[in-house]
């Protein structure tokens, strides 16, 4: 025959299940939800990466620019040099031609810094490109199993709930009002079972007085955790005995 401690371990064991089945039960969608903030944030990296090659491909057209006016300028000083009228005007030409050609050549090494700062950057697109195709595969793979283990998890919380309703209605009378309180207030944590003359929940010593409360199938609450109380089953047994 079952007796209230039975029913209370069960019960406990019942509520445990379903505490464990919802805590999955939210876990899987914050999963999902890291994975997708992981994809966004691997999408703008991605898209900074295109943005600086574009960047830098512009800075390196506009250089290639420059460069091509001095080389003009460049030209065009040396055509007045074979035109030039005097001496001083001669020197002259030939030192702006000079510091032109001076920084016509630094604009060459600029150009080839450029150009190699650009194959870097096109370097960074392709692994920037790769880590969000994983990141993208990840996330479809976390929403199936997601999505499988929703469905098994729903199946059981549908199991185990008709089992609580169930095991609920095996309560004593003078039980059901003290656990539906401690339940609807703790929840899964509303129960406990003494372990060595202590709650199992906060390890209070338990009264002699409730101690004896108990063997007798009472209902028990700790008084300091609020707590109801149920006696492991060996206990229970050798009192029966």
């Amino acid at each position: 025959m079952s007796t209230a401690a039975d029913t209370l371990r069960t019960l406990h064991r019942i509520h445990q299940q379903l505490g464990d089945l919802r805590e999955r039960r939210e876990r899987g969608p914050k999963q999902v939800q890291a994975h997708r903030n992981n994809v966004t944030k691997l999408e703008q990296a991605a898209q900074a990466a295109h943005d600086a090659v574009k960047a830098a491909k512009m800075a390196a057209d506009q250089k290639q620019l420059e460069l091509k006016a001095g080389e003009t300028k460049i030209a065009d000083l040396k055509r007045k040099l074979n035109e030039a009228q005097s001496n001083r005007e001669y020197q002259a030409l030939l030192v702006q031609i000079a510091a032109d050609e001076m920084a016509k050549s630094v604009l060459e090494d600029e150009i080839f810094e450029a150009l190699g700062k650009i194959d870097e950057l096109q370097a960074e697109i392709g692994e920037a490109e790769k880590r969000l195709a994983r990141a993208k595969e990840e996330l479809t793979k976390t929403e199936a199993a997601v999505r499988d283990e929703a469905a098994l998890i729903q199946g059981d919380l549908t199991r185990l709930e008709g089992e609580l309703k169930t095991t609920e209605a095996n309560l004593p009378g003078e039980f059901k009002e003290v656990y539906f309180r401690v339940v609807k207030s703790k929840g899964s944590e509303g129960m406990a079972r003494v372990e060595n003359d202590c709650c199992g929940g906060c390890f209070q010593q338990i009264q002699p007085n409730r101690m004896n409360q108990l063997f007798m199938e009472h209902a028990v609450l700790c008084t300091s955790c609020g707590r109801l109380l149920y006696l492991p089953e060996d206990r229970g047994m050798k009192r029966r005995a």
